[in-house]
């Protein structure tokens, strides 16, 4: 099914006002609510659902686009409004230290049951603005309803049935080079709280991940694994070496290759994804095809997309 029948003309709104997150989808759900009777009955109850769940985590994915949601008790309908922001404001990244400025707005109400179907426009909506930012920034300007659906309609976006890898995973993260420095990737891990990033040569071809693990084991001397007591080591000095390198070494002959990993195709079905993490305790696990770096996916992303949607 295509991403465009999920959405309706008359559901399309292109002038949406409001400074914050929660004074748009006051407004949204007003709109909506004058056009959907299954809304109206029940408007307090959703925009108090949406406006909670936006508190909780912050749904902007960035690009100027969010996609506030929320999954209602015995709510049997499932409606995709747009939103054209009047006047574009500042919200933090869904689990980022960042800030974005929000123009365009994807607001999706559903039954509690219905969160694959929630999951599906989710990625949907991330593939319009990372596959085809040009019609994204269009919509963030086009005045009229039917214009922007056929914007959508153009970008030609299918919708599986089945959630796959390609719909929780991670596509913003920056892989790093073999020539990025260990300076460079401790200050990501410190920044993006994150415990391994991919490598990538300069086609984009996967070639491994750096880990917290081997950021360390450089830093200590390779005698110490022969070592039965380290007790007449005195403070500092296993990381003499890191500290007096971290700017100029390279982590060239230090990550992971691709060959130790498991990686998957953008189509793995969620289960096997969880059952290879559950089973195998593996925290993050990288999504390649045809040798290309994709993206990758984390517990969390499991617990944020999939649990609790």
């Amino acid at each position: 099914m295509k991403f465009s029948n999920y959405l309706d003309s008359n559901l399309i709104f292109t002038d949406v006002k409001g400074s914050s997150m929660e004074e748009i989808i006051k407004e949204m759900v007003e709109k909506i609510a004058s056009k959907e009777k299954s809304v109206n009955l029940r408007k307090d109850e959703i925009t108090s659902a949406v406006i909670k769940r936006e508190q909780e985590i912050s749904t902007a994915i960035g690009k100027g686009v969010a996609i506030p949601h929320a999954r209602i008790e015995n709510f049997n309908d499932f409606i995709v409004a747009v939103g054209v922001v009047e006047t574009p404001f500042r919200a933090k990244v869904e689990a980022s230290a960042s800030k974005d400025t929000v123009e365009l707005v994807f607001l999706i109400i559903s039954d509690v049951l219905k969160n694959k179907n929630i999951l599906k426009i989710m990625s949907a909506v991330s593939k319009l603005v990372i596959k085809y930012p040009h019609i994204a920034d269009k919509m963030k300007t086009i005045k009229d309803s039917a214009e922007i659906l056929k914007a959508v309609q153009e970008a030609d976006i299918e919708i599986g049935h089945k959630i796959t890898a390609e719909d929780v995973l991670s596509p913003d993260i920056i892989p790093l080079s073999p020539n990025s420095t260990l300076e460079e990737v401790a200050k990501r891990f410190i920044i993006e709280h994150t415990s391994g990033l991919p490598v990538v040569d300069e086609n984009g071809k996967f070639l491994g991940e750096i880990t917290e693990k081997e950021l360390i084991e450089f830093g200590m001397p390779k005698y110490l694994s022969l070592m039965q007591d380290l007790n007449f080591l005195t403070v500092g000095e296993p990381f003499e070496e890191y500290l007096v390198n971290e700017k100029t070494t390279i982590i060239e002959n230090l990550y992971r290759s691709k060959d130790e990993l498991i990686i998957l195709d953008r189509k793995a079905p969620i289960m096997e994804i969880c059952f290879i993490m559950v089973s195998k305790n593996i925290t993050r696990l990288y999504v390649v095809e045809n040798g290309e770096y994709l993206g990758l996916i984390k517990r969390s992303d499991i617990i944020k997309k999939v649990l609790h949607i």
